[in-house]
């Protein structure tokens, strides 16, 4: 986030005045999402395994220097206020040009996905183009290069593209070719976030969280408004780095969970996770080719692992063959009466996300199996996936969770136990 309200600013995207009496401030929200990672992790595995070329294209001015006709303003972004300003608002000054790169996109074929706005697909013959679009970085995934060629000369009639070769770097992640595939990694933003919070030299842990007890809210003194502040900042360079590290997840989302009154518990429960990526700073995640096309899934939860109000973090982890796509840890939104209910909401959530990775590769034209497969640990959570009964002990359930069932019984999923 910190990267995007620098360009903002570099771009002179707005200026800072007092709010006018007559006119109404939008509000402005920074959006860290799940679903358009899993979307680059997806097309990449699609391209990996079909040998496809993966480019990089660069918009060099991410602006358009038209003025806008009518006056928009905006709450200064949270987190990011001007503190000598606090009560101005943001006097919008240009047009995002990413607006317009998708414009030119569907003028040129392509089709705008209904199931991330970020992908645009072409597919015409034998040729297939995937172009991912994040505000100035641009990623174009083909099955022809001469398409590619086509492309570039087209889109530069309208922009000031940079064609960065194949695809290396962006938003923070670096490509690094390997035998088997492709590996992402996030080094160079690990190391500038140790260097940041002064732990780039520390002693390095083996594990993200300590196995020995739990956090609580109630745990250790409130600390004050800047280290609150300095908290906040790491936790959310934290989020960023599980684009492509899955075994931070589930203690990041703890540390998350105390945002809104950190205590010096929570600070040092963050150090721990800072000192375990010192530990893991070159691991990155890797996409190998694979012509498997088969979705499987592995859930778990953790029972009522919140001391303070008894809630669960449910999580997941997707696989489109043998790549990792796709992984979530958070923690549930009622209090589960027992493991089996836990562990059944952790599946139908693992359920949703997979029913979203199979419109979308039904949308972009690529074949997968009908039934897709998921792995729990608790024997009592496949047995109600299966069940259509409704037990007394389950009747408290919502409604929405038992769509697993259904599914099941049309055999677009098939449940299974694993051992722990």
């Amino acid at each position: 986030m910190d990267v995007e309200i620098q360009a903002l600013h570099k771009n002179d995207t707005w200026e800072l005045v007092p709010p006018k009496q007559d006119s109404n401030s939008i509000y402005s929200r920074g959006v860290h999402r799940d679903i358009t990672a899993a979307t680059i992790r997806l097309i990449l595995s699609i391209a990996v395994s079909k040998g496809w070329q993966l480019r990089q294209l660069d918009v060099q001015n991410a602006f358009l220097h038209g003025v806008l006709e009518e006056e928009v303003f905006m709450k200064q972004p949270p987190g990011y206020r001007d503190e000598s300003k606090p009560d101005f608002v943001c006097r919008l000054k240009k047009i995002p040009i990413w607006t317009q790169t998708g414009s030119t996109c569907l003028q040129l074929g392509f089709k705008a996905s209904k199931s991330d706005t970020s992908l645009f697909y072409y597919k015409k013959n034998s040729i297939v183009i995937f172009m991912l679009i994040y505000v100035d970085d641009i990623i174009v995934a083909s099955s022809s290069e001469a398409a590619i060629k086509v492309l570039l000369q087209a889109l530069k009639s309208d922009f000031a593209l940079k064609d960065l070769g194949d695809l290396h770097y962006f938003l923070g992640i670096e490509v690094t070719i390997t035998k088997q595939g492709i590996k992402l990694s996030q080094e160079k933003y690990a190391r500038d976030l140790l260097k940041r919070t002064g732990m780039l030299m520390c002693k390095g842990a083996t594990t993200p969280l300590s196995v020995s007890g739990k956090l609580s809210a109630h745990d250790g003194v409130l600390l004050g408004p800047e280290d609150a502040t300095r908290y906040r900042s790491i936790v959310g360079g934290l989020q960023y780095l599980t684009l492509t590290r899955p075994d931070l997840s589930f203690s990041v989302n703890k540390i998350c969970q105390f945002l809104h009154s950190p205590t010096t518990t929570h600070w040092t429960a963050a150090k721990r996770v800072l000192r375990y990526l010192k530990h893991t700073m070159t691991i990155g995640l890797k996409i190998v080719r694979n012509p498997s096309t088969v979705i499987s899934g592995f859930s778990d939860a953790d029972w009522a692992g919140c001391v303070d109000d008894h809630r669960s973090t449910g999580g997941f982890a997707i696989f489109f063959g043998l790549n990792l796509v796709s992984w979530s840890a958070r923690k549930q939104a009622t209090v589960s009466r027992s493991s089996t209910e836990a562990e059944y909401k952790a599946v139908a959530t693992a359920t949703a996300e997979i029913i979203w990775l199979q419109s979308l590769l039904q949308e972009i034209g690529v074949p997968c199996p009908k039934q897709a497969r998921i792995w729990c640990d608790n024997i009592g959570a496949t047995y109600l996936s299966a069940n259509p009964v409704f037990h007394a002990r389950t009747k408290h359930i919502e409604i929405d969770f038992h769509f697993v069932r259904e599914r099941v019984m049309h055999k677009f999923e098939s449940v299974s136990c694993r051992s722990s």
